[in-house]
């Protein structure tokens, strides 16, 4: 310990005091910026458990599984939707309904009619069923974990009523995308999300993706519905527009929702 006393002390000597000063500051500065994005983080956190806490106690309660279901009707046919309590990932947030109900009412303007449609975080499946009932052939994506449930409310409501069986593909945003997505062999008219933007630590990759899969020349439209809950919403807002050509569809004040249409900067 005295050997590295020895070697700090005068380098700490050539340095002039105001300049210590100055990169004290600095660390204080930089300390309390960490400490407000995590107490933002924790307080963002809670909203959304409370949010998920909310929708949780509508269900009927059951004996053998945490889940509940809901149920719709869009693009002419009841849709029955088995959520899990388990993460977010399983549960239907207003972004999903907005955007269902958007592609329903405004098929002249978004005609998925025999399209090819990726959905990135397709959670429940909701809006992937509703797209491939308007007649769009149907990826929907997600992390593996939410897979089985996603397959399970995909399946139990197109079989027999959709133009195309729709598909189900695990993917983590920003991870071996050109391998398991290369440009060759998939292009897509539309990508959809919905309520994919909350307080988590993987809105870079999220971008990332979305950029991916609408890139210049790719001709894809990406369509994206989300609530606005969090500063952090804010912030992906403004760097989704400087990365693509963005147009706001429509704004829901009473959900505080909004929907954007995007294609690649050229």
């Amino acid at each position: 310990m005295e050997k590295l006393s020895k070697v700090s002390k005068p380098v700490r000597q050539k340095t002039p005091g105001n300049q210590t000063e100055a990169d004290d500051k600095i660390q204080d500065a930089r300390l309390q910026t960490k400490q407000e994005t995590t107490d933002e983080a924790q307080t963002d956190q809670k909203e959304m458990s409370g949010e998920a806490l909310d929708r949780r106690n509508i269900w009927e309660p059951s004996v053998y599984y945490a889940l509940g279901k809901e149920s719709f009707h869009f693009a002419g046919h009841d849709i029955s939707i088995r959520e899990s309590i388990d993460s977010y990932g399983a549960l239907i947030w207003p972004g999903a309904v907005a955007l269902c109900q958007f592609l329903e009412n405004s098929r002249r303007q978004v005609n998925l009619m025999d399209k090819a449609v990726l959905e990135v975080g397709a959670g429940t499946g909701l809006l992937s069923i509703v797209a491939s009932l308007l007649g769009a052939w149907v990826t929907a994506t997600d992390l593996p974990d939410i897979l089985p449930n996603l397959t399970f409310n995909l399946l139990r409501n197109t079989k027999g009523r959709s133009r195309y069986t729709p598909q189900v593909a695990a993917l983590t945003w920003a991870q071996h995308l050109e391998r398991d997505f290369p440009h060759l062999s998939y292009h897509y008219d539309y990508v959809l999300a919905a309520d994919v933007v909350y307080h988590h630590d993987s809105l870079e990759e999220l971008l990332e993706t979305m950029r991916h899969f609408c890139r210049p020349g790719s001709r894809t439209t990406l369509l994206w519905a989300n609530k606005i809950r969090f500063q952090s919403d804010l912030r992906f807002t403004e760097r989704f527009e400087s990365s693509f050509n963005t147009k706001l569809l429509t704004e829901l004040p009473q959900q505080e929702v909004r929907i954007y249409q995007a294609t690649a900067k050229e």
